[in-house]
């Protein structure tokens, strides 16, 4: 039997989590390792030739090779600009005081 490596595949949207715990083999990459997850079986809008992937918040590619307990995360596109939102939390403020 092959060694096996333990991951976790995570994916979030508005309301909720996709936390997957799982065992691929070693030398498994992080496209394989969604792909068996059935994270794309249950969220059909998921397109990973568009939505970028990481682990523990650093971006990867699908070709990622694993190690032992990697968190595996599927990013989605950002609802609002960060920079944008600051600037009128910034604004809302200045305007109290």
């Amino acid at each position: 039997m092959a060694e096996m490596l333990q991951v976790t595949v995570c994916y979030a949207g508005a309301g909720f989590e996709y936390l997957h715990p799982m065992q691929v083999r070693i030398g498994s990459t992080i496209g394989e390792a969604i792909e068996q997850s059935g994270v794309l079986q249950a969220y059909p809008d998921i397109n990973l030739s568009t939505q970028p992937v990481g682990i523990y918040a650093k971006k990867k590619t699908l070709d990622t090779v694993l190690r032992e307990r990697d968190r595996i995360e599927i990013y989605r596109p950002l609802v609002a600009d960060p920079k944008e939102s600051r600037r009128k939390r910034a604004a809302k403020r200045e305007g109290a005081a």
